[in-house]
């Protein structure tokens, strides 16, 4: 197994290479790279070398070598009958150890096993990524048989439970910008309407919690509450399900604790202004 340097080492050797080393072409090298890494993090499905070359917007030769560079150092997988990518062990790794040292995943991780086990659903502690909510943390309850796993996905903001939270309480600029559209569609009840979506958000900020009923994946409910820090918002915790369990009549009592478990977390992160609407 090679160390973390002989990877550094081994996975230069091969950028070298692709012709990539060349101090001048540095900067749109890496920009590459990370253009590549994220269409594959983004695919729900393996991907050829044209699908990835087209979605990151650079020639299928300069895909090919730059993907050939990063198999090297384990960071993406081929596989060997399907020639197709995808994400790899040693990327998988990386993330790992990043999300490991997140303070927000250290304080919340125990108060979401203890939202999991009240609810018997599944929890996820998203955050903020430029115009997405990215999944860093998740918890299955004792109720889920089969639920995918979220950590490292990412969802738009303004049909998911977690990213209407972060839109509600989050920047202006950013907030405004989003209601200006294009909002796409996922499913039948996505909010795609600019007006409908800004009356959403306004439900949120005055409810202190937005829920999502098949906007993100049609059959999948959920709540999310806020996590605050220096009178701002820096997570959503959401507790998701299928309809059949997380109905209409569920959602005040799986907002209550979701509540709970947003001001749970705010206080260990060490928030000590107000956290929730009067009355809740």
């Amino acid at each position: 197994m090679l160390s973390c340097a002989g990877k550094a080492h081994k996975t230069a050797v091969a950028l070298a290479a692709t012709g990539v080393a060349d101090p001048m072409r540095n900067v749109l090298s890496v920009e590459r790279i990370v253009g590549v890494l994220e269409v594959l993090a983004d695919a729900r499905k393996d991907l050829g070398v044209t699908e990835i070359a087209t979605a990151a917007g650079i020639h299928k030769a300069t895909a090919s070598r730059l993907l050939g560079a990063l198999a090297a150092s384990s960071l993406v997988e081929r596989d060997p009958e399907t020639r197709k990518y995808r994400i790899g062990v040693g990327l998988v790794r990386l993330a790992g150890s990043a999300t490991a040292r997140l303070a927000v995943i250290q304080h919340a991780r125990p108060v979401l096993e203890d939202l999991a086990e009240r609810t018997g659903e599944t929890v996820n502690l998203g955050i903020l990524d430029r115009e997405s909510v990215v999944y860093v943390d998740q918890v299955t309850g004792g109720s889920t048989v089969l639920m995918a796993n979220w950590i490292g996905r990412r969802s738009p903001l303004h049909c998911s439970s977690s990213g209407k939270v972060l839109l509600g309480f989050g920047d202006e600029a950013l907030r405004e910008a989003i209601l200006r559209g294009p909002l796409g569609r996922l499913t039948k009840n996505t909010i795609t309407d600019p007006v409908r979506l800004r009356a959403e958000v306004e439900k949120v900020r005055r409810q202190g919690y937005a829920s999502s009923v098949g906007e993100l994946e049609q059959g999948l409910n959920t709540v999310a509450a806020p996590v605050w820090l220096d009178e701002r918002v820096i997570a959503a915790v959401s507790v998701s399900g299928p309809a059949s369990r997380l109905a209409a009549r569920e959602q005040p009592r799986l907002a209550r604790l979701a509540l709970d478990a947003g001001t749970a977390i705010s206080r260990r992160m060490g928030h000590r202004g107000r956290v929730r609407p009067a009355g809740w």
